[in-house]
């Protein structure tokens, strides 16, 4: 495999739940402990805590939610090693992240970012009063996968996109500074197949149509990474089913709660959902769910029990991590704008 660059990164806003584990963060701790394809890979997993500025927080709790973060992540089996080339850094404590995303928002055309979906659902009907940091979202999340060179993104399918756009923009800078699209300062960024069978897509427990978020007021629709044991099993004997018996078919249209709960099994198990629903093909909704239960206890406790480690006598091993982090990270992006300035004509 040729020389590649991996970048990804999560909002320090909330609670690390279930959708987050499933649909990414499993993910990423297989790329961490995952023997790297070349000796040149590496791996930029960054808590960007300038994308969370979008939604209006108290001043004081920025940097507790991205500590928070960083050990929720760790307790979860992220492991940043330098010597591997394994990276945990907050956004913000590599400046060259804004810098460059000016430099991309002058060469971005104003349609481009009116189209996104994200901008058009969270702006809704009031887009004349939405800030332009949630317009130019898009464009700070380029400039965080080619600050980098990142050859390699993983996303999920709401995230396809935003990598759609990096790839423009990278095509137009290209074109721009020199090089011609397609070569270059930077290259375009790839979704990158994962391990671990892919990620989930994990909706809500009170809803199978809408999915699993931090935002939704009710904290019974999700399962947070360090819940109790008792609220995992309470949460998941009420999540909401329908009242036929058994798993099959596997119909998302139809059945759209008991699809969800297969799903999230089956990616706990790393077994295919048309297989964990043949399994229970004609059970009641309770065995599964107490199947579902005892799966999610045994996946949640450790890393529950780590967590609280890592936020108490093991917060030096966090913050020695997010400091090596951003270290190589700032090294790395220091490099690409020493380039980029160059080019531009202000270097």
């Amino acid at each position: 495999m040729a020389h590649r660059i991996v970048f990804s990164g999560i909002q320090p806003t909330g609670r690390l739940h279930l959708g987050n584990y499933l649909g990414a963060v499993k993910q990423w701790c297989a790329l961490s402990r995952a023997p790297a394809p070349t000796p040149t890979s590496r791996l930029f997993f960054s808590i960007v805590d300038l994308h969370a500025l979008t939604a209006p927080a108290p001043v004081d709790a920025l940097s507790a939610r991205t500590f928070h973060m960083a050990a929720s992540l760790m307790a979860c089996g992220l492991a940043p090693d330098a010597s591997r080339g394994v990276h945990l850094f907050a956004q913000s404590a590599v400046r060259e992240h804004t810098e460059l995303a000016w430099l991309l928002a002058c060469r971005t055309p104003l349609g481009h970012l009116q189209r996104m979906a994200q901008f058009k659902s969270k702006s809704g009907a009031a887009k004349a009063a939405a800030s332009l940091g949630l317009l130019s979202y898009p464009v700070l999340q380029a400039a965080d996968i080619l600050l980098y060179r990142a050859t390699h993104v993983p996303v999920g399918e709401d995230q396809e996109q935003h990598l759609e756009l990096a790839r423009e923009v990278a095509d137009v800078v290209n074109a721009a500074w020199g090089g011609g699209a397609g070569g270059g300062l930077f290259p375009r960024p790839q979704a990158l197949a994962l391990p671990a069978g892919g990620a989930a897509r994990v909706m809500s427990l009170r809803d199978g149509t809408a999915k699993m978020s931090k935002s939704d007021p009710a904290d019974a629709a999700r399962v947070n990474m360090d819940d109790e044991d008792a609220t995992i099993v309470a949460k998941v004997r009420a999540a909401k089913t329908d009242s036929a018996r058994g798993f099959l078919p596997l119909d998302e249209g139809a059945r759209p709660e008991k699809a969800n709960l297969v799903r999230v099994l089956a990616a706990l198990q790393d077994a295919p959902p048309e297989a964990v629903a043949a399994r229970f093909a004609d059970a009641p909704a309770v065995e599964f769910k107490d199947a579902l239960a005892a799966a999610l206890v045994d996946t949640v406790a450790p890393m529950r029990e780590r967590l609280r480690h890592l936020v108490g006598e093991g917060r030096g091993e966090v913050e020695r991590a997010l400091r090596e982090g951003a270290d190589a990270a700032r090294e790395e992006a220091a490099k690409t704008m020493r380039e980029v300035r160059e080019r531009v004509g202000y270097a």
